[in-house]
């Protein structure tokens, strides 16, 4: 299995320069107590943790294909007694192999200007949410890298990566039967898309 392209896991400390309240984020883009979420290429945890403490008592799966990053992920929501994330080790273009159950709201953060093949992704995506649930793709603004710092130091993926919100949307709605909801911005580099299924 071949990781996506520029998915590297950074440390929380620049992420929390970026997001410092990732539940506030979560809630922003819709994620709902007693909703189940899945997240695709959970890393360490950074956004799976705080969506187990909003969707809590239902599971939220973390998925990543880095065994060790999940054994992080794990030991943190031990410390932090959280009981309903659910480290998912598999490859996210299998997604209805690797989720027991579908899911309300699927979060791709960070991830889906790596992916190769994204239409097929969203197929995924689009057989293991539920009717009436969200796909929720975070995505870095199509700047160039050198201009997304975070602290002292360029942060992001190559600049030819990065795909604009209108890239993001036509990668999404001819794949699978979604409908756009809304776009957010999340300052100072990212947007995010909602569609619904």
């Amino acid at each position: 299995m071949e990781r996506f392209q520029n998915t590297g896991q950074p440390d929380w400390d620049w992420w929390s320069k970026l997001w410092p309240t990732p539940g506030a984020t979560l809630r922003e883009l819709g994620v709902e107590s007693g909703e189940s979420v899945a997240e695709v290429g959970c890393g360490s945890g950074y956004f799976a943790l705080p969506a187990a403490r909003i969707a809590d008592p239902e599971p939220v799966y973390a998925i990543d294909l880095d065994a060790s990053l999940l054994g992080e992920l794990d030991d943190l929501a031990e410390q932090q007694d959280i009981e309903n994330v659910v480290p998912t080790h598999g490859d996210a273009r299998n997604l209805t192999g690797v989720l027991p159950d579908s899911v309300s709201t699927l979060v791709v953060a960070n991830t889906f200007h790596g992916v190769d093949d994204q239409s097929g992704l969203v197929e995924q995506a689009f057989r293991v949410i539920e009717p009436g649930g969200s796909l929720i793709i975070v995505n870095w603004h199509d700047r160039p890298r050198e201009t997304t710092t975070v602290g002292t130091e360029p942060r992001g993926p190559p600049t030819k990566l990065r795909m604009t919100p209108r890239e993001t949307e036509e990668a999404v709605l001819p794949a699978a039967a979604f409908t756009l909801d809304r776009q957010v911005e999340l300052p100072p580099y990212h947007y995010a898309l909602v569609f619904e299924r």
